[in-house]
């Protein structure tokens, strides 16, 4: 095992909250620790090997797009710097030096809000079918990566354990209220549209991406991790051709690898090869550098 990735963390003198595919969250009384580990899921199966440094990268985008956005509304993160955590969590700096962040506790709303601004993955199969996405109805025409008109937000349920469903808006006001859906697409949109203008001024185009939003003193608030390879699609935008699938700088390109295999898509994962795990984390890398300017330290 490469001694340089976290699979996963065991704190014996802090409460755990929640083990998701990739993410230990430790409960902090009024605020929670979110630590991006190396793990990484594909069809909602977590792999058996670590991507080194994806946790890493997850952690300083997340920062980074927290910081670009919180003009448009508020957000969880607190600090990611260390020496500012409670004493706990002093001896656990190893873990948790660049990778974790500490934020503010809020009520989760159940819906994985997505926005499309290019037709791909389960919307380019839906758009062949029915010429919609999530029951939206496209121009004829379109081509699959072709740029949306606008983009779209395609909302889904949120599932810790298999598949997230595509809904409709009608259902996410039955599950929130109507006020809240509509600030959770106009949100979300508006986000999406000011990050994938910045985005493209680097040479990424940002394809597709999904957010999660939560309450706080009865306050709509950004959660999570935002805009990170994990949760967005990000092409590079001097390879970009409409017409067929796009190069990538997210685990697209281990889906793709697992796509090549015999395996049905349920637990256990296959292993990945040294090969693809080491070009996958220069994608992570390469995402990183691009957007924020910076070497991961």
């Amino acid at each position: 095992m490469n001694k340089n990735v976290l699979l996963t963390t065991d704190f014996k003198d802090v409460k755990l909250f929640k083990r998701g595919k990739v993410r230990d969250v430790y409960d902090l009384g009024d605020k929670l620790l979110i630590i991006s580990t190396d793990r990484i899921s594909c069809f909602d199966v977590v792999l058996p090997n670590g991507i080194p440094c994806k946790g890493k990268v997850l952690t300083g985008l997340s920062c980074f797009w927290f910081e670009f956005v919180k003009k448009i509304l508020p957000n969880h993160f607190i600090t990611s710097d260390f020496r500012q955590y409670p004493k706990p969590l002093e001896n656990y700096q190893a873990e948790l030096e660049a990778r974790s962040m500490l934020v503010l506790k809020t009520e989760p709303l159940p819906v994985e809000c997505v926005v499309r601004g290019y037709l791909s993955g389960s919307g380019w199969k839906e758009y062949k079918e029915k010429q919609s996405v999530c029951g939206i109805q496209l121009p004829a025409g379109l081509r699959q990566s072709d740029k949306l008109p606008n983009p779209i937000f395609t909302p889904a349920t949120k599932a810790d354990v298999g598949h997230d469903l595509n809904v409709d808006q009608k259902f996410v006001e039955k599950q929130v209220g109507e006020e809240i859906a509509g600030q959770m697409r106009e949100l979300s949109i508006r986000i999406y549209q000011k990050a994938s203008a910045f985005a493209l001024s680097k040479g990424i185009i940002i394809a597709d991406t999904k957010f999660e939003f939560g309450l706080h003193k009865n306050k709509i608030m950004l959660i999570d991790e935002v805009l990170t390879p994990d949760s967005s699609r990000f092409w590079p935008l001097d390879q970009y051709v409409p017409g067929r699938p796009q190069s990538s700088f997210d685990k697209q390109f281990v889906r793709d690898y697992l796509e090549s295999l015999t395996w049905d898509k349920t637990p256990p994962a296959p292993s990945l090869p040294e090969e693809v795990i080491k070009k996958t984390t220069e994608k992570y890398l390469e995402a990183y550098k691009r957007l924020t300017d910076k070497e991961l330290a």
